[in-house]
């Protein structure tokens, strides 16, 4: 069989590699082939009938530590470590897929016979993958481009197994700010590392948690999420761990699994972390340093399997300091941190996004998709947006059912974004009943309370003089 060898001479597999061989001819082809595999970030190796090796591209040779000319002519059962070059030499057949360790690394290789009129004159081999942890990277992102080419022509919103509805392709914006966030996500998403999404209230959060999930080697299980601060401290633990028949008054006949159990093998989001009771967050620590459950009522514990991601709008480094939060709880969960951009530093997304709402809601209702005018959509623009993205929803939604005709103008939006009374459209009678006017009026002081305080909850309860769950009850019912 004849050799290449990479200083461009000819040698014969009978010839040995140490000795220098005369330059009988040119071979540019060769050349121009060989530095093409040298380009390429993938290793490779080809082996004759004897499985003696007759090329290695240099990233293969470098990775190994050797030199190409000390390699050329060797048995590869001396080259490569564990390799099975010499076994597809032998029998003839391809191993596609599979796993090979070299220097303590786990690698992903394939290897092929050559195959020439029924003779097998050798073979090939290729290693992809370098590690598991860069074949779950490349996964990530073909889930990423496979859910953003389906994204027109799918139901992208329908939920997974249990409960995951959203990809990375619902979010909507191309501010660098937004590139770049979405670059880290899929870096993350393939490992099991717990992930701190942090962010303004209406900025996207639990979006990115599905994304998150639904991007993870674990998307076929189950995506569960509890919101923190809508559940009454005093059913929290039993929510989260679950309880036992009898474990206290009013428990179901036969107790019930808690989230940690319901998202075993899946993703456990807990949306508003900030929010959780001291007590509640030294039995969380417990169970993610653990992985253990104890259900309440229980003296038996229940392993789980789950990746956490958490999220919240509070800054959590100030309540540690207060002591309000758990400072080794902290870093459990925030492990990798995800800060998302308020509306008001994307206003250049904010065009795509009205464009996108609107197009939703004509496919939802059936009517041809107004066009906002160019005054309306440059107040949007310099409006600063208490309530982020969410709130931009909801001012769509009202303006898209009070507008009239194929253009939405600065009179059909609401007084605090048009700077004016908002007018009926011509030939509109006014509707506004006393209910309605009070919701608006409603709407309004939540609005001024958030930005008061900073957009904290916890200060703006206080500021309005009622309880946090009542307060969440309203931004709910507000879209806020």
């Amino acid at each position: 069989m004849t050799v290449y060898r990479p200083d461009h001479k000819i040698m014969t597999s009978s010839t040995p590699p140490d000795q220098e061989q005369p330059r009988l001819w040119q071979l540019p082809q060769a050349a121009t082939l060989v530095a093409a595999f040298d380009a390429i970030e993938e290793w490779i190796v080809i082996v004759d009938a004897e499985s003696r090796v007759v090329f290695m591209n240099r990233p293969y040779a470098r990775f190994l530590g050797l030199r190409r000319r000390d390699i050329i002519g060797r048995p590869v059962t001396e080259v490569i470590e564990n390799t099975r070059m010499h076994k597809a030499v032998q029998t003839g057949k391809a191993e596609r897929i599979q796993l090979q360790e070299i220097k303590g690394n786990k690698m992903i290789a394939n290897r092929y016979p050559i195959i020439v009129e029924g003779g097998i004159k050798g073979a090939v081999g290729t290693v992809f993958f370098h590690d598991t942890h860069e074949w779950q990277q490349i996964n990530t992102q073909i889930r990423a481009l496979i859910a953003e080419q389906n994204y027109q022509t799918s139901d992208h919103t329908s939920p997974t197994r249990e409960g995951a509805r959203f990809h990375l392709a619902d979010i909507i914006g191309r501010s660098p700010a937004i590139e770049a966030l979405n670059e880290r996500v899929k870096r993350v998403a393939a490992s099991d590392v717990s992930v701190l999404i942090r962010g303004e209230s209406g900025t996207g959060k639990e979006l990115y948690a599905h994304a998150l999930h639904q991007l993870s080697e674990r998307s076929d299980g189950p995506f569960i999420k509890v919101n923190c601060a809508a559940i009454p401290e005093n059913l929290l633990e039993a929510e989260l761990f679950g309880y036992e028949g009898g474990a206290f008054t009013g428990a179901r006949k036969g107790g019930k699994p808690g989230k940690f159990q319901l998202a075993n093998r899946g993703t456990l989001f807990l949306d508003e972390i900030g929010d959780m009771p001291l007590a509640m967050q030294a039995k969380l620590l417990r169970v993610l340093q653990d992985r253990q459950v104890e259900a309440v009522g229980s003296t038996s514990l229940v392993p789980v399997d789950i990746r956490m991601i958490a999220a919240t709008h509070q800054p959590l480094e100030q309540l540690v300091e207060s002591g309000q939060f758990r400072q080794d709880l902290y870093y459990r969960i925030h492990v990798v941190g995800l800060t998302l951009p308020p509306l008001r530093e994307r206003r250049d997304d904010i065009p795509m996004l009205v464009e996108h709402q609107l197009q939703q809601l004509s496919r939802r209702t059936g009517r041809r998709a107004p066009r906002l005018t160019a005054e309306a959509l440059t107040r949007l623009m310099h409006y600063d947006w208490p309530g982020n993205i969410r709130e931009l929803h909801n001012v769509l939604e009202a303006t898209f059912h009070l507008s009239q005709g194929r253009k939405i103008g600065l009179e059909a939006l609401p007084e605090p974004i048009s700077g004016a009374p908002a007018i009926e459209p011509q030939g509109a009678p006014m509707q506004q009943t006393l209910k309605d006017q009070l919701h608006q009026a409603e709407y309004d002081i939540l609005c001024q309370a958030l930005r008061t305080c900073g957009n904290n909850r916890q200060q703006t309860a206080r500021h309005l003089g009622i309880s946090k769950s009542t307060l969440y009850e309203k931004l709910a019912r507000h879209g806020l």
